[in-house]
């Protein structure tokens, strides 16, 4: 494989659009909104999302929640639909309730605790962060090759669809 190639499939591989099913929503306190905004345009300046059965991008994500599973639809740059990935609930199920649950003590904590026990919370908060997207990465391994980051900023977005 040429230099030219193997230096342009990367950049073909990846997400340039992300759109969320907002059928289901309540309308979101402006910190998690922040939070939504960060993680779409992070993920759009720089991710890797790499189908494995040879879908070439660059992709347009839509994100929802169907039947109990999380569906990941791929689409084209002119959103024309090429594939849909999907993971059952469960899977991600306690992971976002805890993460839920320290977002909850985090901004309790922010506006009495010490910033010592703040800074406790934070690393948990982020450790849970990091687990949803470890288990995300390792559920859609066999279909889609993903960086940390991405697995990341898509975990996110995963809490922000489940937020009723």
């Amino acid at each position: 494989m040429s230099a030219a190639v193997r230096d342009a499939r990367p950049e073909c591989q990846r997400i340039v659009g992300v759109f969320l099913d907002e059928r289901m929503s309540i309308r979101r306190s402006p910190a998690v909104e922040h939070e939504r905004k960060v993680a779409i345009y992070d993920l759009l300046e720089a991710n890797e999302f790499a189908p494995t059965d040879g879908l070439e991008g660059p992709f347009n994500l839509h994100l929802r929640v169907e039947d109990n599973r999380l569906v990941f639809d791929l689409h084209d740059e002119d959103d024309v639909f090429l594939s849909s990935l999907t993971l059952p609930q469960s899977v991600m199920k306690k992971v976002v309730r805890d993460y839920f649950m320290v977002c909850d003590s985090y901004f309790k904590a922010i506006k009495t605790q010490p910033p010592s026990r703040i800074e406790a919370i934070d690393m948990g908060r982020r450790g849970l962060h990091n687990e949803g997207a470890e288990i995300l990465s390792e559920h859609l391994a066999e279909k889609v090759r993903m960086d940390t980051d991405t697995a990341r900023r898509l975990f996110t977005l995963v809490c922000v669809l489940h937020i009723r």
